[in-house]
């Protein structure tokens, strides 16, 4: 993992979020810790199946690759 790219990654999101609220716009991400949550559940997902090399092509599947 890349230190330096995830701080900046950090930083990016900091300013961006304090931005939208400056600027009064609504927070393009979940705004209560539930939702923050889900979305690391949702990369940890993410990471199991890729780790465990499991999986289908849905669009393989479905006939639609290109």
């Amino acid at each position: 993992m890349n230190v330096t790219l995830t701080l900046l990654a950090l930083l990016t999101g900091f300013v961006t979020g304090a931005l939208f609220t400056f600027l009064g716009i609504p927070m393009p991400a979940p705004p209560e810790l539930p939702g923050v949550v889900g979305i690391v559940g949702i990369y940890l997902g993410y990471k199991v199946v890729e780790y465990f090399e499991v999986g289908v092509d849905l669009l393989s599947m479905l006939g639609l690759a290109g």
